[in-house]
C-alpha cells in the first residue's frame, strides 16, 4: 500500500450506520404499509359484513311484517258459526255486536255487517265485529175487533202494519162500522192483515178518494169544506218530492166513510 493513497477506514463505520439506517427506515415503511393495508382490509369486511347484516335485518323484518298482514275476509250472509269458521282461518277473531238488526233481506242469525270492511289489510289476531240479523222482524198484531174502522186503520198504521184488503158484511148483530173480524188473530207476527167490517147502514157515507200526491195542504182545506174533519198527522222526509205532499192517508182509498169520521195525513217534508 502506498502510503500518499487516502485511507477510507475512518469512514467506513458512518456510513454503515447509515446503510444500515435506511435499511431499518425502508423495513418500517413495509411494515406500516402493512399494517394499514391490513386494517384498512379489516374495516371494508367488517363495512361490508354490517351491510350483509342490515340488509337481512331488513329483509327479515320486512317478511316478519308481512307474515303478520292479513285481508279480512267477506263474512257477510254466513252463519256466526261459518263466520267465526273463516276469520280464525285468516288468523282473526270474531266479535258480535250484542245488538241485533232486523232485516227483511238477510235471513235470521247470519252476519248483516262487519267491521273492518271485506278486503281491508289489518294484523294478525286483530277481532272483526259483526252485527247479527234479526231476520224480517214482522210486528205484533193488535187486536181489532170491536173497533171502529176508522181506530183499527189508525192503530196499524201507528204498528205499520200494511192493511191488505177489507171485506164488508151487513149485518144488524153488530154496530155499523166496526171490525167484525180479523186475519191474522191478535198476537200473530204479520206485516199485513186482512179485516172484515160490518158495513150495515148507519147514516149518508162516502167513497175515500185517493190523495197520494196532492198537496196537503189543499186536500185537507177541500176535505174541511165538505165537512170533513182532517188532521196532517206527520211529516216525513222523502227524497224526490218537494214538503206538504202528501205520501200516506187513512182512511185507504176507496174505502166508505162517514162524514163525522176523522181522515189523518202524512206528507213529505
Amino acid at each position: 500500500m502506498r502510503l500518499d493513497q487516502p485511507s477510507d477506514a475512518a469512514d467506513t463505520p458512518g456510513r454503515s450506520f447509515a446503510a444500515r439506517s435506511g435499511k431499518v427506515d425502508a423495513l418500517g415503511t413495509r411494515v406500516i404499509r402493512s399494517h394499514v393495508w391490513t386494517a384498512g382490509r379489516l374495516l371494508l369486511l367488517a363495512g361490508a359484513l354490517l351491510t350483509t347484516f342490515g340488509v337481512f335485518f331488513f329483509l327479515t323484518m320486512r317478511v316478519v311484517t308481512r307474515a303478520r298482514d292479513v285481508k279480512v275476509p267477506d263474512v257477510r250472509g254466513k252463519l256466526v258459526a261459518e263466520a267465526n269458521t273463516a276469520l280464525a282461518n285468516a288468523g282473526l277473531a270474531l266479535r258480535i255486536d250484542p245488538l241485533r238488526r232486523p232485516d227483511p233481506t238477510v235471513p235470521v242469525d247470519r252476519v248483516l255487517s262487519q267491521d273492518p270492511e271485506p278486503g281491508t289489510i289489518v294484523r294478525r289476531s286483530r277481532s272483526v265485529r259483526v252485527r247479527v240479523s234479526e231476520g224480517a222482524h214482522a210486528p205484533v198484531v193488535p187486536a181489532l175487533t170491536g173497533l171502529s174502522e176508522r181506530a183499527a186503520q189508525l192503530t196499524l198504521t201507528q204498528e205499520r202494519i200494511q192493511l191488505a184488503s177489507t171485506a164488508a158484511i151487513r149485518t144488524t148483530d153488530y154496530e155499523a162500522g166496526v171490525v167484525v173480524a180479523q186475519d191474522p188473530p191478535p198476537k200473530a207476527h204479520a206485516g199485513a192483515i186482512m179485516l172484515l167490517v160490518n158495513r150495515a147502514q148507519g147514516g149518508a157515507s162516502y167513497v175515500m178518494p185517493d190523495l197520494i200526491g196532492t198537496p196537503g195542504g189543499r186536500s185537507a182545506d177541500v176535505l174541511r169544506k165538505q165537512g170533513f174533519v182532517v188532521a196532517i198527522v206527520g211529516e216525513t222526509p222523502y227524497p224526490g218530492l218537494p214538503a206538504g205532499i202528501v205520501i200516506r192517508q187513512a182512511p185507504q182509498p176507496g174505502f166508505q166513510i162517514a162524514s163525522n169520521e176523522p181522515i189523518s195525513l202524512e206528507v213529505s217534508r
